[in-house]
């Protein structure tokens, strides 16, 4: 089977989400903005870097559908839009159990 031009760009779609997923700081933006909204220097605060950095990491979760924002006076709130993407983490979890069971199996 070949892939054609629709398979590949719904493949290429997913891809670019799965890029804007594939960075520490902004699974763990997902896994805070997934209890409550948060600011930008709020996140700042949380993850260690600058307003400048944490921005363009919400801009990229926000270009991937994944994040909601919410400007409430002079501050610029955050919200996860993709509850789904938690599944996602879960089944990365799980990856994660089975990688260190196989590896305990084989000591």
């Amino acid at each position: 089977m070949k892939m054609n031009n629709r398979e590949r760009a719904r493949c290429e779609t997913r891809a670019a989400i799965l890029k804007a997923l594939a960075h520490p700081t902004r699974l763990f933006m997902i896994e805070v903005l997934a209890k409550k909204s948060y600011c930008v220097f709020e996140l700042t605060e949380m993850v260690g870097l600058d307003v400048s950095t944490v921005s363009k990491h919400l801009s990229i979760l926000r270009n991937a559908g994944l994040v909601n924002v919410e400007k409430k006076g002079k501050h610029v709130f955050y919200s996860l839009r993709m509850r789904c993407a938690l599944n996602f983490l879960d089944c990365v979890e799980a990856v994660l159990r089975e990688q260190a069971q196989d590896r305990m199996d084989a000591i």
